[in-house]
C-alpha cells in the first residue's frame, strides 16, 4: 500500500490514527513540528498494539509553508489533524495558523496530485452559534462573527470554510472530506496529557472545584480515528461533512462527575459535584445519522468512553493516583 500523510501525528487523536493505519498495513509518514517527539510517538504506536516499522517522520509545521512539498512527495492520501491550541493568547495566534495551516496542506496536496484529504474539523465549526431548539446536523455552520465566540471555535469554523472554498476554487482533482467530532475522550496511547484529558484529569483529581453548566457531546477517540479511515476509503464520502459523537444523548460536566463517582468508588472521592450558579443548560441534540448511514459508523456508548478514559490514565500513571486506590 502507498504511504499516507498524517499531520498532528503525535497528538491524542493522531497517535491512535497512526497506530490503526499501521496495524492495517498502511505505511505512514507523520508530519511533526520537531523530531524531538519521535521516541514518544513510536512508543505510543507500539502501545496501540502494532509495530512502528512502517512509520516515517518529517518536519513540517502548520505555521509555515516550508516542508509541505517534501512531506507530500509520493503521497496520495492525507489526514490533516494538526491545529493550533494557544489558550489565553491573542485570538489571531489561533485563527490565522489554523486557516493558513489548512491551506498549506491543501495546496501541497493538490500540487502533489493527492487523491483525497480528510480534515479533522470539529463540532465547534457546526453548532456554536445560537439555533432555536439547539438541534444540529452537518448542514449547520458556526458563524465566526457570533458575539462572544471563543477563539478556538472561531478558528475551526474559519479553517473549515477556507478548506472548502479552496477545494472548490483551486483544488484541482483533490477531494476533501471533513470529520466534525464533538468533545473527544477515550483511552489514550500517549503519556502526555492532551486536549480533553486535561479536563478529565482536573475532574478526577478534584483540582477543579466547580464545574461549568454546559451540555456537550462526547466522541470516542477510537471511533473518530476509525471514521477518518472509513471516510478516506469510501468513494461517496468526497465533498461531505460527518459529525462524530458517541452513542447516547449529550451530557453535562456534573453528569460526567457523577459517573466517575459511581464507577470508581473511593478513588473518585475528590471528584467535585458542585456546579457553577446559573440556569440549567438547555437541551442539545447532535445528529450522527449521516455517518451511520453513509459510512457504517457504530460508535461506542458515551459512558463506556468516559470510564475507559479514566482507566487508561490510571494504567499509564498520568493521574496523581495509583490503580490500587480504585
Amino acid at each position: 500500500m502507498s504511504r499516507v500523510l498524517v499531520t498532528g501525528a503525535n497528538g491524542y487523536l493522531g497517535t491512535r490514527l497512526v497506530a490503526d493505519l499501521l496495524r492495517d498495513g498502511t505505511p505512514v509518514r507523520a508530519a511533526v513540528r520537531s523530531l524531538d517527539v519521535e521516541a514518544g510517538l513510536r512508543e505510543a504506536v507500539r502501545r496501540g498494539g502494532t509495530d512502528d516499522d512502517g512509520l516515517e517522520l518529517v518536519v513540517a509545521g502548520i505555521t509555515a509553508a516550508d516542508g509541505w512539498d517534501q512531506a507530500l512527495a509520493g503521497v496520495a492520501e492525507v489526514y490533516h489533524l494538526a491545529t493550533p491550541m494557544h489558550h489565553g493568547l491573542d485570538p489571531e495566534r489561533i485563527v490565522g495558523p489554523a486557516r493558513d495551516g489548512v491551506l498549506h496542506v491543501l495546496r501541497a496536496a493538490r500540487d502533489a496530485g493527492a487523491r483525497r484529504v480528510v480534515l479533522t474539523s470539529s463540532f465547534a465549526a457546526v453548532g456554536y452559534s445560537p439555533k432555536p431548539g439547539r438541534d444540529y446536523t452537518e448542514d449547520d455552520w458556526t458563524d465566526p462573527d457570533t458575539p462572544g465566540l471563543a477563539p478556538y471555535p472561531r478558528s475551526k469554523a474559519i479553517a473549515e470554510r477556507a478548506a472548502w472554498d479552496f477545494v472548490e476554487r483551486e483544488g484541482g482533482g483533490t477531494e476533501l472530506v471533513a470529520i466534525n467530532p464533538t468533545w473527544i475522550a477515550g483511552p489514550t496511547l500517549t503519556t502526555e496529557v492532551r486536549s480533553s484529558l486535561h479536563v478529565v484529569k482536573a475532574l478526577i483529581e478534584g483540582t477543579v472545584t466547580v464545574v461549568p453548566r454546559q451540555r456537550f457531546g462526547v466522541a470516542d477517540v477510537r471511533d473518530v480515528a476509525e471514521l477518518h479511515i472509513t471516510a478516506m476509503r469510501t468513494p461517496e464520502a468526497a465533498g461531505r461533512r460527518y459529525l462524530a459523537l458517541a452513542d447516547g444523548p449529550t451530557t453535562t460536566f456534573v453528569q460526567v462527575a457523577r459517573l466517575f463517582r459511581d464507577r470508581f468508588g473511593a478513588f473518585a472521592g475528590r471528584v467535585t459535584l458542585d456546579e457553577a450558579s446559573g440556569d440549567e443548560p438547555p437541551p442539545l441534540t447532535i445528529h450522527n445519522d449521516r455517518a451511520r448511514r453513509e459510512l457504517g459508523f457504530r460508535p461506542r456508548p458515551a459512558e463506556t468512553t468516559l470510564v475507559e478514559t479514566v482507566q487508561s490514565m490510571l494504567d499509564l500513571g498520568i493521574t496523581d493516583f495509583s490503580p490500587g486506590e480504585v
